[in-house]
Formats: C-alpha cells, structure tokens, sequence
C-alpha cells in the first residue's frame, strides 16, 4: 500500500481546520480570562488560515477570485495573529516576568 503525498497533505489540512475552528470555539464559549481567549483564537485563526492555504495550493482546478482573495489575504490574518501571539506571551525574562 503506497501513501498519496497529497491526500495526506489534504487530509492533515482538514484535520488542522478541525483543531483551528476548536480552538477559535473554545475562546468564545469556553476560556474565561481575556489573554488566553485572544491566545487560543489567534492559534486557530493561524491554523485554518494555514490550512486553507495549503488546500489552494493544493487544488487542481484553475484558481477562482475567492481563491485569489483567501491567498492574498491569508498571509497578513496569519502574521497579524503571530504577532498578537508573541505580544501576549509571558516570558519570564522579559518586561511582563
């Protein structure tokens, strides 16, 4: 049984949307202190942006103008959120420690 590199690709996007769309889920309904609920929404928007990423890049057909938009605009949600990540990290050796 040989594994299609692709399918698997594909089938680890669907996976990392699953976790992203949790972890996004979870903010909302479920974290009670502000910094983690901004933490654990910005770790999912970073992981389904990642990934519909990913299936774009992957796809066979010929890209459509929400292809275009989703690949223009994936890049900056997933940088914005990165760095609202290192922001609102408490690293014990910097100004918040």
């Amino acid at each position: 049984m040989t594994t299609d590199p692709v399918g698997l690709s594909l089938t680890a996007s669907w996976v990392a949307t699953g976790l992203g769309v949790s972890l996004w889920l979870w903010s909302w309904l479920g974290e009670k202190d502000a910094i983690q609920k901004l933490r654990f929404m910005d770790c999912g928007l970073v992981m389904v942006f990642s990934a519909t990423l990913l299936r774009i890049a992957l796809q066979s057909r010929p890209m459509t103008a929400i292809d275009w938009a989703l690949a223009l605009l994936s890049p900056l949600f997933i940088v914005a959120a990165l760095w609202r990540l290192t922001r609102t990290s408490c690293r014990p050796d910097g100004p918040n420690g």
